[in-house]
């Protein structure tokens, strides 16, 4: 009787494991099956021209020949030889103000219409709307536009600036070298402010109501509460925010493109990193534009890939540090 139980006590794990593991394996051709599409397009869309870039990169080329291996001689250029290291160094810096300024005024308004629309029952689903729809044009569409819209002569901002009496703020405001990258910056955190707030007003939604009522209970203000109780629990959302801002704003072209043209007019002042390969790979005179325009699209992904596992490490430890 004992040794009974004890056959039945050590095989009754047994069976049902590999009963699970029957039942997985059997799950497996049905998973690869709904998989394999999509992991067939990210392979040809994303993994091959990566790898090729990189292959490309340690090549020299003539025309679209290929000749020796170049080592590192592409990436030397891109530092060193005049003008790409001139130019490299300036879109850096312009794509960097160009996030930043995308992320402060993106952001903040995102939150704010996000906390309104929250505390609102009229009209909500209208303006939720109209904030989102700038998010579903496309971005080369939008910049046609406000290019249209921005034209001094006969632009629909100056003229509604004349027409209100406010004529002497009218201004070229693609044309002028210090107002160029503003323009840009508004221009791009109009069309993506929908995006944040979404973000924002899905996780207020998801936050008790609870929390604020016992901060209401310890004397709090509704700043206070907002302050100390909302936006700590607001961070994984901002994570989300910050990364997906980074590198959109890191890989932007067509905006830019669409606003001031391939060469960041005017005078190079809204060049980004997006113009800079797309001349290097398309209006370079250098016979080895595949080499060069491929090294500089290696360090763009090293530079965005490196941030964006930084940034996403940085907020997970300060989102581990609420719980």
């Amino acid at each position: 009787m004992v040794q009974a139980q004890r056959r039945l006590t050590t095989t009754e794990p047994t069976g049902s494991g590999g009963g699970a593991t029957r039942r997985r394996g059997r799950r497996l051709p049905l998973l690869l099956t709904f998989l394999l599409p999509a992991l067939l397009l990210y392979t040809v869309f994303i993994v091959y021209p990566l790898v090729s870039a990189l292959e490309y990169s340690f090549y020299d080329w003539s025309g679209t020949k290929q000749n020796g291996f170049a080592g590192l001689s592409n990436f030397h250029d891109l530092f060193t030889k005049y003008p790409l290291s001139e130019q490299l160094w300036r879109a850096l810096a312009h794509n960097t103000v160009f996030f930043v300024g995308t992320m402060l005024i993106q952001t903040t308004a995102g939150l704010l219409f996000a906390v309104l629309l929250h505390r609102s029952r009229r009209g909500k689903r209208f303006l939720q709307t109209a904030y989102i729809l700038p998010h579903l044009v496309s971005p080369i569409v939008a910049g046609y536009l406000w290019s249209m819209m921005l034209n001094p002569q006969f632009g629909a901002v100056n003229a509604a600036l004349r027409g209100v009496g406010l004529g002497a703020l009218a201004q070229p405001w693609r044309g002028d070298p210090h107002l160029a990258l503003p323009v840009a910056i508004l221009v791009n955190a109009w069309q993506w402010v929908g995006f944040p707030m979404l973000l924002f007003a899905a996780a207020l939604a998801g936050i008790p109501e609870e929390f604020h009522e016992a901060a209401r209970v310890d004397g709090a203000s509704a700043w206070q509460s907002f302050r100390r109780v909302t936006f700590p629990l607001l961070t994984p959302v901002l994570g989300i925010v910050t990364v997906l801002t980074f590198i959109g704003n890191f890989n932007v072209l067509d905006l830019i493109y669409a606003l001031q043209g391939s060469q960041g007019n005017p005078a190079f002042s809204t060049d980004v990193l997006g113009l800079l390969f797309y001349r290097t790979a398309f209006q370079n005179p250098d016979a080895n534009a595949i080499g060069q325009s491929s090294a500089l699209a290696v360090c763009m992904f090293v530079l965005i890939f490196g941030v964006s596992i930084a940034a996403t490490r940085f907020f997970r430890r300060m989102e581990a540090r609420l719980k």
